[in-house]
């Protein structure tokens, strides 16, 4: 038996073809081991030709030509029942695979008898999620996000697939990919989620042809996802398992359109008539415990939904549309060989005071100066501020486009703001190891940024991580300068990588920039010299200040040959 079959639905793909193919036909998991099949939906252009002849080449290429169907569903069942992998792969017709995805999946599910395999997606149609922060052996449903990652760009265990019955629905169905992937993960026994490697590739077409960018009304869309919400209560009791299962679609799908943006971008009949359709389907389908489980201020938007209050709920997006991310840095510092960036991550409304908690008769209430005069808010208690609170600082490589995780200890907690006002933090220490952060190996050369991401009350944002007051009083020089912090640059690796932290670009923010080995230059010894140590960074900022400005600005020039990065 193979080890993989590839299933690729096609319609009317055209040049995306041949895009797309190389990084399938090349698996480093060997020809012999996995197929290609492409199952062309009754293609109007000249998608048959291409595959055909592709299939000529390839003895690991398969063609199923079939009538058109109007949807991948009935491409993708049909190359489920015509696999001869011990699992199936699905791929959609213009996105790719990392050379090595099918090796690496693969060998994590033969490893734990996976029914299905989650493999690290990256792509212009994917951000960072958390979903993929550490690889994960065994998992299920009840204690792992998969509810986040409802796309069907997965490995499944064909026996699995054929046990449960478990097929995409056919014809022109949206959120079908929904659909089957809650009925998959109900039915699982283990999930493996494999974060370390990149696997997917997930692109958002220049043509605007994906699938998810075509035009719906509300009643087709939300029709289709009372489909989903009906077969998650029919295939669970009712009860935490089920509500935790129906919350993700209550929150991203149906709470969409009375969220901000959208609730600001639609005005009249088009407004009304998506709220009606939400509001309708929030009372007559979710069990109540769904609601009840949701942070403070998503939980009011819900109230406000099913109670019909519309304007309220406009207001309420044109006053949180306002919040912002409040990032701290209190202290950065090299240890051990990795850096130590601790932080304090809050929110701040528009007005630029604290989102806020007011305690009253002993319950803390959600900001009523954020709320004040919406019908439908007043006294809106948030009891439990802590239990949806969570965040960590990300590292973005630009060059890859990929997100890792640093290891992270952030801990929510409030702040006494004075006057029964407090606010909620999440402060602690994050561990950035250039040796291991990229899925266990180093970091490879380039620029890489510092994120925060935080969810707070109920309110979700991703911020730079920029230098503050406290922080750093570098001067503008360029160099990495930590204000005695014990922020400079280290030699790591074999062959050694220099990693030289810096705040740079317009907004600051701390970035690693990673030299290859062999680049050693002067200007980049000296930068390295004059940045190891406390006592010779503050000599060189003295020195640097008590420089003419025409020298001061070749010592910056200097600098920025030491670290190219650093203005990038």
């Amino acid at each position: 038996m193979l080890k993989v079959s590839i299933v690729v639905p096609v319609y009317n793909a055209g040049r995306y073809i041949d895009l797309c193919a190389p990084s399938l036909l090349r698996q480093t998991l060997g020809e012999d081991a996995y197929e290609i099949i492409y199952v062309d939906d009754g293609s109007t252009d000249d998608s048959a030709q291409r595959l055909d002849d592709l299939a000529a080449q390839h003895a690991h290429v398969r063609v199923i030509h079939q009538e058109n169907s109007g949807w991948p569903g009935k491409p993708r069942n049909v190359g489920i029942r015509e696999a001869r992998g011990e699992y199936v792969q699905f791929v959609d017709q213009d996105d790719e695979l990392t050379p090595a995805a099918l090796e690496h999946l693969h060998r994590l599910a033969a490893r734990n008898g996976s029914d299905i395999v989650l493999g690290k997606v990256i792509g212009t149609m994917q951000g960072p999620s958390n979903v993929f922060k550490r690889t994960v052996e065994r998992c299920t449903v009840e204690d792992a996000p998969l509810m986040e990652s409802l796309t069907p760009h997965k490995m499944f265990r064909r026996d699995f697939l054929l046990a449960h019955d478990l097929t995409f629905p056919e014809g022109p169905v949206r959120l079908e990919d929904q659909l089957f992937m809650v009925r998959a993960y109900v039915h699982a026994k283990t999930v493996s989620i494999l974060a370390d490697h990149p696997c997917y590739v997930w692109k958002r077409r220049d043509d605007g042809g994906n699938n998810s960018s075509r035009g719906t009304t509300p009643e087709d869309y939300y029709g289709h996802l009372r489909t989903v919400v009906e077969a998650i209560k029919q295939d669970t009791e009712p009860g935490p398992l089920q509500n935790h299962l129906l919350r993700r679609s209550y929150r991203v799908e149906l709470l969409r359109p009375v969220n901000e943006p959208r609730v600001l971008q639609r005005t009249g009949k088009d407004l009304e008539r998506h709220f009606d359709v939400v509001r309708r389907l929030a009372v007559e389908a979710y069990p109540p415990g769904v609601r009840d489980g949701l942070p403070a201020l998503t939980r009011l938007r819900a109230h406000l939904l099913e109670e019909g209050h519309l304007d309220s709920l406009v207001e309420l997006a044109r006053r949180t549309r306002g919040i912002r991310p409040v990032v701290t840095v209190d202290d950065i510092r090299w240890r051990d060989g990795k850096l130590h960036v601790t932080t304090t991550i809050g929110m701040r409304r528009a007005d630029g005071e604290p989102l806020a908690l007011v305690e009253r008769y002993g319950r803390m209430l959600l900001d009523p100066d954020l709320l004040a005069g919406i019908e439908g808010a007043e006294g809106w208690e948030a009891p439990h501020p802590l239990g949806h609170a969570h965040g960590e600082l990300l590292v973005h490589d630009t060059a890859q486009d990929l997100w890792w995780f640093p290891d992270a200890d952030l801990i929510p907690r409030t702040q006494p703001l004075g006057g029964r006002r407090h606010r909620v933090v999440l402060t602690g220490e994050t561990a950035i190891d250039p040796l291991t952060l990229a899925g266990g190996r180093q970091l490879e050369p380039g620029t890489h940024l510092v994120w925060a991401s935080a969810q707070l009350l109920g309110v979700g944002r991703r911020a730079r991580v920029t230098r503050t007051d406290d922080t750093t009083r570098d001067t503008g020089s360029g160099l990495a300068l930590g204000g005695g912090l014990g922020f400079g640059s280290v030699s790591v690796g074999t062959p050694p990588h220099l990693v030289i932290p810096t705040w740079g670009g317009p907004a600051g923010q701390l970035r690693l920039s990673v030299r290859p080995p062999g680049r050693a230059t002067l200007p980049h010894r000296l930068y390295l010299r004059t940045t190891s140590a406390p006592p010779i960074r503050r000599a060189a900022r003295t020195v640097l200040h008590r420089l003419p400005p025409d020298v001061r600005g070749r010592a910056k020039k200097l600098a920025r040959r030491a670290d190219p990065w650093s203005g990038a």
